[in-house]
């Protein structure tokens, strides 16, 4: 499990790899990733979006921004965390992910970026 704390929240993240497929006559790679997000600051505070950079081996770079995290947008009183499944398909069996949320501090009003600790995806079956 990779894991990061920045301004309070702790970002914590556990991969899998769920299999190959075809789609439009190329082989595809699917990883599904779990990221736990808990609020250990003493402020209750808001994801808003999402900002996503998925790299894949062939350097193929994606990024993914948008609100909330599977449609929604969770609101963390301190102590309480959230989990969320998400996923994404590679064109290699190797790659990795990084980014970051931004999030708003209720107390205060400020908007702050929690960083999304880089975390690999790999496919058991490619490695020696």
């Amino acid at each position: 499990m990779i894991q990061q704390v920045t301004s309070g929240i702790k970002i914590m993240v556990e991969t899998t790899f769920e299999g190959t497929f075809y789609k439009n006559y190329k082989v595809h790679f699917a990883f599904g990733y779990r990221v736990t997000i808990e609020n250990q600051s003493k402020d209750t505070v808001q994801l808003n979006s999402r900002y996503w950079k998925i790299y894949d081996a062939l350097n193929n770079i994606e990024t993914v921004e948008g609100e909330g995290v599977i449609g929604k947008k969770p609101v963390l009183q301190p102590g309480e965390s959230h989990t969320y499944n998400s996923g994404c398909l590679l064109t290699s069996p190797f790659g990795a992910m990084q980014g970051h949320y931004n999030m708003v501090n209720f107390a205060n009003s400020a908007k702050f970026k929690v960083f999304i600790p880089s975390f690999k995806l790999c496919a058991p079956f490619a490695l020696n």
